[in-house]
């Protein structure tokens, strides 16, 4: 268990500051520029990072670029916990947000195209770790 959180260091940072941002109040962002849908990139991108960010931990802990399909349905499962869990919150907690099913759907856009990303890139799976 230790090994694993002292790998996944970067996406627990990761995690923690996307739940912070998702669960600001919109006006706290500022002068950022804005479009309509800009919300869903921003999910999308997030959940984007974090598999990779999760990737990368687990090729670190195993010193390879092997991977099982156990390992694709576990980070797939804990994503989705967290994006759920951050709707849930809007929801029920920081009520000046909005808790939207499309925000979760980019979510797992996010991770399906961080997924995808790994499996393609790393398709015959057998490199050795440099």
């Amino acid at each position: 268990m230790v090994n694993t959180l002292k790998h996944q260091y970067l996406a627990i940072i990761w995690s923690i500051v996307v739940l912070i941002l998702c669960d600001m109040p919109m006006d706290a962002a500022g002068g950022v520029p804005a479009f309509e849908g800009m919300d869903k990139l921003v999910h999308t991108i997030f959940f984007f990072v974090l598999t990779v960010l999760l990737f990368y931990g687990k090729i670190r802990q195993q010193r390879s670029y092997y991977f099982r399909i156990t390992t694709i349905f576990k980070i797939f499962f804990l994503t989705a916990a967290l994006g759920a869990g951050i709707e849930i919150l809007q929801w029920k907690v920081f009520t000046y947000r909005s808790a939207e099913w499309w925000d979760l759907l980019c979510d797992m856009a996010g991770v399906g195209m961080g997924i995808f990303s790994y499996i393609f890139l790393h398709r015959n799976g057998h490199e050795k770790f440099i």
